[in-house]
């Protein structure tokens, strides 16, 4: 049996399925704030980010599947966590939007509930060694280019 260990998964739209809060609509709810350019860091902005692209959280279950002899916790995650910080650049920078202002705790916590301690003040630096090992390969293994492909128009 394995036992999924997500990351922020890097989806522009919540799913009709996701609970409020969960880490699969985190850059759902976080868009429209950086697209009118009101983003920033959270909190320090010190807090470890493991996250993952869909595309990529989608193929390693399928992955994981075709792999019986995985078994036990396996982190789905990208290979590189960032920062709160580093996560707020990158995502400001693929929007052009300036991400100057910081979110204090307080607000966060009032504006999304529970939401803010578990998902964007927590801090995660997950590695995914149990896929990597068994063979994974990550169609996006940078934030750079999992939120270009994640954001860019689909044709």
């Amino acid at each position: 049996m394995v036992h999924l260990r997500f990351g922020v998964v890097l989806a522009p739209h919540a799913s009709s399925g996701s609970k409020r809060g969960s880490n699969s609509d985190a850059l759902a709810r976080m868009l429209p704030i950086f697209r009118l350019g009101l983003g920033g860091p959270l909190g320090s902005g010190l807090q470890w980010m493991s996250w993952i692209s869909l595309t990529d959280a989608l193929s390693a279950m399928l992955f994981i599947l075709d792999n019986p002899s995985l078994a036990g916790p396996v982190n789905l995650t990208a290979p590189n966590p960032v920062t709160n910080a580093d996560f707020t650049r990158v995502l400001a920078r693929q929007l052009h939007r300036p991400a100057a202002l910081t979110v204090p705790p307080v607000a966060l916590r009032v504006a999304l509930g529970e939401m803010a301690d578990d998902a964007l003040l927590s801090s995660a630096r997950a590695y995914p060694a149990r896929l990597i090992t068994a063979g994974f390969k990550f169609a996006h293994s940078t934030l750079e280019h999992a939120l270009a492909s994640t954001l860019s128009p689909k044709r």
